[in-house]
């Protein structure tokens, strides 16, 4: 189809259909956020504060991303506002417990990998089963959730939302050099927690 001087063309914009939110969308903001908070009642809340964010904002909804991954991202947001709240206060707390030279023990001082001698041992989990796999996954989150709240917010902002250093120490009010250590410390704890309960 040619296109002459002067012609318009209809572009496509998708638009947001608030009605149909909660059938298409509910269950997978539900578990998105499970995952990353592991409180029901939280989860069910944030999710309930996404759809009335988007719906005040859903006459800015230009359509340059799908309505799914819009909604993710009101919701995400969200989520870090939770992991603010749960970590404001602690910081301080926690910034005077950790002793970074206690990580020299563990973990290489140029790179920040396990030492040889306290590399992770396998889990058992090289085979491709899905029972052991759901197994392991529910006593990793079991795990996780010992975690001081400010390790688990630097953790799965790290590890399951795949965010940068710069995003993190960012938004949870923390230094860089405090990050690693952190990071660190929930690697040791879960290491020792997953040593421990799974067999």
């Amino acid at each position: 189809m040619q296109i002459e001087k002067g012609q318009i063309t209809a572009i496509k914009v998708h638009t947001c259909d608030p009605s149909q939110w909660v059938n298409k969308y509910a269950d997978y903001l539900y578990g998105y956020t499970l995952s990353r908070i592991n409180d029901e009642e939280l989860a069910r809340d944030l999710v309930q504060e996404t759809f009335l964010a988007a719906l005040e904002k859903a006459e800015k909804f230009e359509g340059r991303s799908s309505e799914s991954t819009w909604l993710t991202a009101i919701l995400k947001n969200k989520i870090i506002d939770v992991y603010r709240k749960k970590s404001s206060g602690l910081l301080k707390r926690q910034e005077a417990r950790i002793q970074a030279q206690d990580l020299d023990d563990f973990f290489e001082v140029d790179d920040g990998h396990w030492k040889a001698q306290h590399r992770p041992q396998a889990f058992g989990l090289e085979a491709d089963n899905p029972l052991l796999g759901k197994e392991f996954n529910h006593i990793l989150k079991e795990c996780m959730q010992k975690l001081p709240a400010l390790w688990l917010s630097v953790f799965t902002m790290k590890h399951m939302d795949e965010e940068t250093t710069e995003v993190i120490c960012s938004e949870l009010k923390v230094t860089s050099s405090n990050y690693w250590v952190i990071i660190h410390r929930a690697k040791l704890n879960l290491r020792a927690c997953l040593q421990k309960n799974w067999i």
